[in-house]
């Protein structure tokens, strides 16, 4: 039986349900420009692909993915859709509420989008906790594996960057056009720059605006970082890495 919540009939969906103790995975992403090498939807894609293998694994449901973010940045150029954040809380909100009037009592929304959705998600969880009494958790793949990215000796995080790229490359393979990726090596600045693994990410991120993305499309396509260092045996280490945390996350709730 598959685990999305849109393949299932009602009457197995409850089923699903009652077996993974009412715990439910909500994927959230962006559609936006990814660089000359990699698809428009990386970012929910990335959260799709956690979620079922960890899904898989569990018997948890997956609600269909959210896939757009807010994504003000990356407007100059085609294929991005940003959306406003209060628009997004309620949408995320309206989606934990119609599952929990079902039953649904335990919540994990994937952010596949890094830092940019993390605000507005918060806001979300906190918000359905109080008013719903339902547990909700966010999980980040920046975050959660913040203690192997240095053991894959990848560069900072970016936009599209190798780590993007790695995992795309070792799950989704024929949407990415590495022969057309441009390096643009990010550069540091002091007390703001944003990687979780750096000792001075203040997580005061605010984002980029229009200029400073074109000077980004100039360089590399709307890259930021080294994608040409990427590769599908990195993304599978990283990936399953991801994967177990997922699961680690799933177990606890299900106790």
């Amino acid at each position: 039986m598959s685990v999305w919540l849109q393949d299932c009939s009602w009457r197995e969906l409850d089923e699903q349900r009652q077996a993974a103790k009412n715990v439910v995975i909500i994927p959230v992403g962006s559609t936006e420009q990814h660089g000359n090498h990699l698809p428009l939807g990386t970012d929910t894609m990335v959260a799709m692909l956690l979620a079922e293998d960890a899904a898989k694994e569990t018997g948890v449901v997956v609600a269909p993915p959210l896939w757009s973010g807010w994504s003000p940045h990356h407007m100059v150029l085609p294929g991005t859709i940003t959306i406003r954040p209060e628009i997004l809380v309620e949408l995320l909100y309206d989606v934990i509420q119609s599952l929990h009037a079902h039953g649904f009592r335990k919540f994990i929304a994937i952010n596949g989008h890094r830092i940019v959705n993390i605000s507005w998600m918060q806001l979300t969880a906190e918000r359905a906790q109080r008013q719903l009494g339902v547990k909700v958790v966010l999980f980040d793949p920046a975050y959660m594996s913040k203690e192997l990215i240095g053991l894959l000796d990848y560069g900072p995080v970016g936009h599209s960057e190798e780590i993007e790229t790695s995992q795309i490359l070792y799950k989704r393979p024929e949407l990415v056009h590495l022969e057309k990726a441009v390096d643009n090596p990010v550069v540091p600045h002091e007390l703001y720059s944003v990687d979780p693994c750096f000792t001075g990410d203040t997580l005061c991120y605010v984002p980029s605006t229009a200029a400073d993305q074109k000077k980004a499309v100039e360089l590399a396509g709307g890259t930021t970082g080294s994608p040409t260092k990427s590769c599908p045996e990195k993304g599978k280490v990283y990936h399953e890495y991801l994967v177990a945390n997922l699961v680690k996350v799933i177990r606890q709730l299900q106790k």
